[in-house]
């Protein structure tokens, strides 16, 4: 299947350093996660990178040898929530950036699927938060940024678990962002469009099935029909706008949500 022309990787742009300081980012083997751990490590930070996914987090280390920083793999199932909780122990700067899709009509869709999404895109992130936060409070300094998406911000059919995971991380990411902000920390979400990730390229076949339509013609009738840009967010580009989220100059902005979504939500 073609895609519309993307450009090239973003170079890191945002002067950051986050030398002596520990990030946790989830769903770092791959996508959008693996662009957040590397652009983190970049900037200094020792990673925690978190994901159930042993062979792609051995891939992520080789790939951050030499960085600034350095990237440390934890196995964890994000379902495990009391794992996930402890894991956020120490932690400076969290990324809530782990999710699952699938694509059904609300009557057809499983509730043990619909259960598991919530688990680890809501209740995952409330738990990691939950564990990060005394530390946070203990130094007056603290970054949560929670990968949102379009979709936490609209709603889409055929996305129920999806849709009502990201709203609600919205929801819990302004919550953090009110009581934080005493204690300098600030919560906020990256809200992208589609990115060109294996999760937005594994729900091509399922749209492909609920939509009538082949697989062709999903990215452009479906995916990108209401974003004014007709392309792919870049993973790169996403983990830009953490990295900002965490810059000094950042630091009056909180409980809000940054929309990289090529014009999606300008309806």
């Amino acid at each position: 299947m073609t895609t519309p022309t993307t450009p090239g990787p973003v170079p890191p742009s945002i002067a950051l350093d986050l030398g002596g300081r520990t990030a946790l980012v989830t769903g770092a083997a791959g996508g959008i996660g693996r662009a957040c751990a590397l652009r983190l490590a970049a900037a200094g930070a020792k990673v925690r990178a978190v994901d159930r996914d042993a062979e792609g987090l051995d891939a992520l280390v080789g790939q951050g040898a030499g960085l600034a920083g350095s990237v440390e793999p934890l196995v964890l199932d994000l379902t495990d929530l009391e794992a996930a909780e402890q894991a956020a122990t120490g932690t400076d700067v969290l990324v809530n950036n782990a999710g699952l899709q699938l694509v059904r009509p609300i009557e057809q869709f499983p509730p043990e699927v619909f259960h598991t999404v919530l688990t680890v895109m809501l209740e995952a992130p409330f738990r990691l938060i939950r564990g990060s936060l005394p530390h946070m409070y203990g130094q007056g300094w603290g970054r949560i940024v929670n990968i949102s998406s379009v979709h936490g911000l609209r709603a889409s059919a055929y996305k129920s678990a999806y849709v009502a995971a990201k709203h609600g991380l919205e929801g819990l990411s302004k919550t953090a962002a009110l009581e934080g902000a005493p204690h300098g920390v600030t919560s906020n979400c990256v809200s992208p469009g589609y990115v060109r990730t294996p999760l937005v390229e594994r729900q091509i076949a399922d749209q492909a099935a609920a939509h009538g339509i082949p697989e062709e013609r999903v990215l452009t009738e479906v995916l990108l029909k209401d974003a004014a840009l007709k392309r792919l967010v870049e993973p790169d580009e996403v983990a830009e706008a953490v990295a900002y989220l965490c810059a000094p100059q950042a630091s009056f902005i909180t409980g809000t949500s940054l929309a990289l979504d090529g014009g999606w939500t300008a309806h």
